[in-house]
């Protein structure tokens, strides 16, 4: 078997934002966002369900995962795999719009809603902390009381995931590993599939029920994510090279530091090293 990558935004919606996906995706969002008892989404209504793209020349971008809770609440769920310029604004912009959007003129402040953004980027975005989830609210800067919990930006950041498949003892860590390796896998692993939603996921996501446009448009995805990689070596490789021509070593050394510091998120150690002409252990000492 083999399943799609779900770090792409393609797969990530076909999974998550199908219509036959309402029941896993509650599960999902209640074991990522740790809601249970009283607090458990029980229901939720998927907006702009995925579709299955028809032509060739489909547009090479898939809009978020959103869903309205049955409390009222809305909840965006985006998955992002270059770190972009710019992309943590983003993230502010798009649920600071969905909040606002939920009001027509004349209406009262009153009936808004809370507006959750939970974010997977296979990046770090916050290399000063640990953890693999970190929650944002409006706070007090010196007695950290909360001001408004109506907008809350949720950031998992997959690199800081490295349990493995013998270490997942519960529900929240098991569906991280599934977004982080589902496209890895070439079967279903004995500690995912005893999880009925889990193992629904991976139905969906096995490439043997794909048609021929679901396939080509998971292709593109990756072919676009290797040309945004490439493009970014590219750069690295030709400021390098100017460096040197300009026979200056200790700019170039400056230079390599400094693109080396940016490819961070997007390129492991060995290879930002080959391409710097860095040490690794002087990539490390980055980090």
């Amino acid at each position: 078997m083999r399943f799609l990558d779900v770090k792409t935004d393609f797969a990530f919606k076909k999974v998550f934002g199908s219509e036959r996906s309402k029941p896993l995706l509650i599960n999902f969002l209640n074991a990522i966002l740790d809601y249970t008892g009283e607090y458990a989404i029980t229901d939720l209504t998927i907006i702009d369900p995925y579709q299955a793209p028809a032509i060739k020349g489909m547009k090479d971008t898939f809009v978020d995962v959103k869903a309205v809770l049955a409390n009222g609440s809305t909840v965006i769920i985006e998955m992002q795999v270059l770190n972009v310029e710019g992309f943590e604004k983003r993230v502010l912009y798009n649920a600071a719009k969905t909040y606002a959007a939920q009001l027509d003129k004349g209406e009262q402040y009153s009936l808004l809603n809370p507006v959750i953004a939970l974010t997977f980027v296979d990046f770090i975005m916050f290399p000063e902390q640990r953890e693999t989830l970190s929650r944002y609210k409006l706070l007090e800067t010196q007695t950290l009381t909360h001001y408004s919990d109506d907008i809350e930006l949720i950031f998992i950041e997959l690199p800081k995931f490295t349990l493995s498949l013998d270490d997942l003892n519960n529900i929240h860590d098991k569906w991280i590993y599934f977004v982080k390796n589902a496209g890895k896998l070439d079967y279903i692993p004995d500690a995912l599939m005893v999880e009925a939603s889990i193992n629904e996921a991976f139905d969906i996501a096995n490439e043997a029920g794909l048609t021929k446009a679901e396939l080509e448009a998971q292709e593109k995805r990756h072919d676009f994510i290797r040309l945004q990689r490439g493009s970014i070596e590219k750069a690295l490789h030709d400021g390098l090279l100017k460096g040197r021509t300009e026979g200056r070593v200790e700019g170039a050394t400056e230079k390599a530091l400094e693109i080396a510091r940016n490819l961070l998120d997007v390129l492991d150690d060995a290879t930002i090293a080959h391409k710097t002409g860095l040490t690794e252990v002087e990539i490390k000492a980055l980090r």
